[in-house]
């Protein structure tokens, strides 16, 4: 049986000492011990303050919302997969829609991120998905079956293993409008099918598949109920400890 894995991806939001605010109090309101894996994404900046708040009972988990590629170097800016493990970084979003969109970021770079991470002991959080545009023309498999077998290409089957793909469709991101569940299972049905047919069977079922795109206290119960979906990449929603801790205790409730 796959965990359900939430992730709260915060963006650029939160401050460092508003981000150590944050977590106490979300850990208060969340069970000593969980049957899910809960995950938050700070700001580089807020991750040592966030690691400081979260006791070693914590049921939270550290995340990173991007990484370079290379382990040190003459890159301004950027953070490598070393400098995150030494954060106490478990988790690291990859190819965000914002970063593919906004920053030009290419399947080629994101594999080469996605080997980094998983060579410094990093669970990479994979994210694909479809334009509207794209959709409207019927391109939604051709997108998800070019952007999976060109930012996995090359690993094995013990590399996927550690692997979470987020289908994040572009349409929904923050525009209040989320998937249906039908669209949703329908997505994560192809994204199955892709993982079967260029690994295996086992790797598809193994895998972790999560929903992103304006998810809600309000839907994820909805979204949750498929076996298909095995968790939730949350944005705006895990800003407010209220928000996330009622997505993370309907999820637990549901036992996906």
């Amino acid at each position: 049986m796959r965990t359900p894995l939430i992730v709260g991806n915060w963006k650029m939001n939160k401050t460092a000492s508003e981000a150590a605010a944050f977590v106490r109090e979300l850990t208060k309101k969340l069970p000593a011990s969980s049957s899910i894996e809960l995950v938050v994404a700070p700001p580089f900046t807020a991750l040592e303050s966030v690691r400081a708040a979260l006791s070693p009972s914590s049921p939270i988990q550290l995340g990173a919302q991007n990484l370079f590629w290379a382990d040190h170097g003459a890159y301004t800016g950027e953070i490598s997969a070393p400098m995150l493990r030494d954060l106490g970084c478990r988790y690291v979003i990859l190819g965000h829609s914002e970063r593919r969109t906004l920053f030009g970021e290419q399947n080629e770079g994101i594999q080469k991120k996605l080997r980094a991470a998983l060579t410094h002991g990093l669970r990479p959080i994979l994210c694909i998905g479809e334009s509207l545009a794209q959709r409207e023309s019927g391109n939604t498999d051709s997108v998800l079956t070019q952007q999976l077998r060109g930012s996995l290409a090359g690993l094995d089957s013990l590399a996927m293993a550690t692997i979470a793909i987020a289908y994040e469709p572009l349409w929904a991101i923050g525009t209040g409008k989320a998937a249906t569940p039908d669209q949703a299972v329908t997505a994560h049905c192809t994204i199955r099918d892709v993982l079967a047919g260029t690994w295996s069977p086992a790797v598809a079922n193994a895998t972790r598949i999560l929903y992103g795109g304006s998810v809600t206290p309000q839907n994820i119960h909805s979204l949750l109920k498929s076996e298909q979906i095995d968790g939730a990449l949350v944005g705006g929603a895990c800003l407010q400890v209220d928000s996330f801790a009622t997505i993370a205790t309907i999820a637990e409730s549901i036992g996906v």
